[in-house]
């Protein structure tokens, strides 16, 4: 058996990354009935082109719908679907068993995958789906790895997918209602606006005669002792005013921002378990995440279908993404802590910022023309990212849309062009590397620049010629 990778695909453009890089299927949401209605570009059109695509590859292609549909939702359901499954998806993902009833009974032909938000967490469930005509579940990720090896061994005959990277939830497979209580916007609906990752502070309450949680001004107890039960309101500051209840005992609060997911280490026991498919999240990530992800869990699932050990280097290739702290989910039991970033909501890398993507490159001049995402200089030591393998370079020698030699790529919307010799990467794959900057000691992607980009600029290029570039070394990264 090969274990499947399966990847997000926010875009057909994160689709032909993905794929590029070594995906082996993709999942993509109908807008409308998904739990990513924001950020998806995904109308029938576009489902029609990448069903197609992924099937002239031999790859597959599944389409999610997962929401917990209210009754207005339901009325449509079967109306909107049919088109859909009309384009021959290679699965459907979903969640509601009104909804799995109802495709059940009009596209019995329909294959179908229990998504994660169904909370299948033990073995007696996945037997019940299973009897219900589903052909995969994707366990819920609170489980561990003996517990995962527990179903398996009561359900031999039916596929199961696992989440192995990407955010996580603060609550239980993502039945969340903070974003719908502090945003109004529904998560089980599609619309979360991950408060869980805001910044609150803490702000002393009490339930009046009316039953009513309000604020209240305590003047200090120092030494006189404090109860261990305690609510306070939660106040998030760019919302000044507006305030919601969290009540607070022993365990702690109950507000909190998940690390992220990585449990690549854990791909080759997964495999050995006989788990169908590893699942990344990340439908609203970028074309860089995508491949970072993908390039590297194929490797992973690569070497432990080979019977390999583990490489502790494509640890170091997660922490290139930014991220929020990664942690190896419920896989093992680890303390809370292990488990949540209290210091801050945002991802950060403190080893690499995505530069830009090359769009072109002219085999006689050898200049890439790079289409610029973040700032970088001449002088910056860089890694060119392929789906052949990864290699180091300086940059040695930029210029402008005229030609013109220039110090630095300023930023987001600028084109620049980089000379590039001696490339590892097949030409035809070029359209899909990715420039990335190393970023020296002690700076990170919220602040990739300790100084000007003037300042930034190596002594020994300040002085760049109008004359022939100097040749770039590169050497490929094994």
């Amino acid at each position: 058996m090969k274990t499947e990778l399966l990847l997000p695909a926010g875009s057909l453009k994160n689709m032909r990354y993905a794929f590029s890089y070594g995906a082996d299927a993709v999942y993509a949401g109908q807008p409308r009935y998904s739990l990513r209605v924001r950020n998806n570009e995904f109308n029938l059109e576009k489902l029609a082109t990448g069903i197609s695509e992924a099937h002239a590859l031999g790859k597959q292609f599944y389409i999610v719908n997962n929401i917990a549909p209210h009754n207005s939702k339901v009325k449509s359901f079967l109306h909107d679907i049919k088109p859909v499954i009309d384009l021959k998806p290679d699965a459907l993902i979903m969640s509601d068993p009104g909804l799995i009833m109802m495709v059940r009974e009009n596209h019995p032909e329909q294959v179908i995958h229990l998504s994660v938000q169904a909370n299948a967490v033990n073995y007696a469930t996945v037997k019940f789906w299973q009897q219900q005509g589903i052909k995969r579940v994707i366990l819920s990720r609170e489980l561990s790895i003996k517990e995962i090896a527990e179903i398996r061994q009561h359900c031999p005959d039916i596929e199961l997918e696992v989440f192995v990277h990407g955010a996580l939830c603060m609550a239980y497979s993502g039945r969340c209602l903070l974003s719908g209580y502090m945003n109004k916007r529904d998560p089980n609906q599609g619309a979360c606006t991950n408060a869980c990752r805001w910044s609150y502070s803490a702000n002393e309450a009490t339930e009046d005669d009316a039953g009513n949680i309000v604020h209240q001004q305590n003047t200090p107890t120092l030494g006189l002792g404090e109860t261990t039960d305690k609510v306070y309101l939660l106040e998030e500051k760019e919302k000044p005013g507006q305030y919601m209840p969290a009540f607070e005992d022993e365990h702690g609060t109950y507000i909190m921002n998940s690390k992220d997911l990585r449990a690549i280490e854990h791909v080759n026991k997964l495999v050995e378990i006989g788990v169908d498919s590893l699942k990344i999240e990340g439908r609203t990530k970028s074309f860089y995440y995508v491949a970072r992800t993908a390039q590297t869990y194929r490797r992973a699932i690569d070497d432990a279908m080979a019977q390999k050990d583990f490489d502790p280097q494509l640890l170091t290739e997660l922490d290139k993404l930014s991220n929020r702290g990664y942690t190896e989910g419920f896989l093992r039991r680890h303390t809370h802590d292990s488990y949540q970033n209290y210091q801050t909501g945002n991802s950060v890398s403190t080893l690499q910022q995505m530069v830009g993507n090359i769009v072109s490159y002219d085999n006689q001049t050898k200049l890439a023309t790079i289409e610029v995402k973040n700032k970088f200089v001449l002088g910056d030591s860089l890694e060119l990212m392929t789906p052949s393998g990864n290699q180091l370079c300086t940059a040695e020698l930029m210029l402008n849309k005229q030609n013109e030699a220039i110090d630095d790529a300023k930023g987001s919307g600028h084109i620049v062009k980089l000379k590039l010799d001696n490339l590892v990467c097949p030409e035809e794959q070029l359209d899909k590397a990715i420039v990335l900057r190393n970023l020296p000691e002690g700076l990170d992607t919220r602040n990739p620049f300790g100084q000007t980009p003037q300042q930034r600029v190596q002594p020994q290029f300040q002085d760049k010629a109008q004359g022939k570039a100097p040749e770039i070394k590169i050497t490929k990264v094994e």
